[in-house]
């Protein structure tokens, strides 16, 4: 397929001749939560198909925008990650999410593709700077995902797997019930009361796992 150029010295025309095809960005959106293993984006974005997920990465690459390394635990295995140029796009990406949350919601849209750990990496992003001082990591099993947040000194990160450490706080719950806890709907002791969420850590590092995955109020919005 010949790659289609707006032609435009423009900086934005020439950030959209690498980003603005359809399904790049949903790719970078990926690789924010970590690295993947090409069968693994296409498992993600199946639509996609092989051959256009093939030629986005090809475009990305060459654009430094990702890179393909081989695994820390599996030297023959190989999978794409953001370079630090790529992960410039990070902040951009969450506002874009920030954008599209005030969005209605069409009819169309398929309520099965919604993931917990998308909902993560969005609020773990939007949180406040001086959040992640506490030094925890909370890990999550939802359904059939698993990930986990960091809280240190370098800010709060949502990453797909289980995490490189043990983490402080490991909580278990399906999908609905992680929502409603984000969203302020449910608090966090009545879901362990109610059989909806198993936690396996102290009660305080749960009250600050969803202190940090919490949508902010519209007051505290506002302001």
């Amino acid at each position: 397929m010949p790659k289609r150029l707006y032609g435009q010295l423009c900086p934005i025309a020439r950030s959209l001749d690498v980003l603005g095809e359809r399904w790049t960005l949903l790719i970078v959106r990926e690789l924010l939560l970590g690295p993947r293993r090409f069968k693994e984006l296409l498992t993600l974005l199946p639509a996609m198909g092989t051959n256009r997920l093939a030629e986005r990465l090809q475009l990305l690459e060459r654009s430094g925008v990702v890179v393909r390394r081989a695994l820390p635990a599996a030297s023959d295995v190989r999978a794409y990650e953001l370079t630090a140029y790529g992960e410039r796009l990070r902040p951009l990406l969450i506002e874009l999410a920030t954008w599209g949350n005030e969005l209605p919601v069409d009819d169309e849209l398929d309520p099965g593709t919604a993931r917990a750990e998308l909902i993560a990496l969005y609020l773990a992003e939007r949180c406040p700077a001086d959040a992640g001082r506490g030094h925890e990591t909370y890990r999550f099993h939802v359904g059939d995902e698993v990930f986990h947040v960091t809280a240190d000194d370098a800010g709060v990160h949502a990453r797909s797997g289980p995490g490189p450490v043990p983490a402080d706080l490991v909580v278990t719950c399906d999908l609905a019930t992680f929502d409603a806890l984000t969203r302020g709907e449910l608090d966090p002791t009545g879901a362990v009361a109610s059989g909806a969420l198993t936690a396996d850590g102290d009660t305080g590092a749960l009250a600050r796992a969803f202190e940090i995955l919490r949508y902010p109020t519209p007051a505290a919005a506002a302001a």
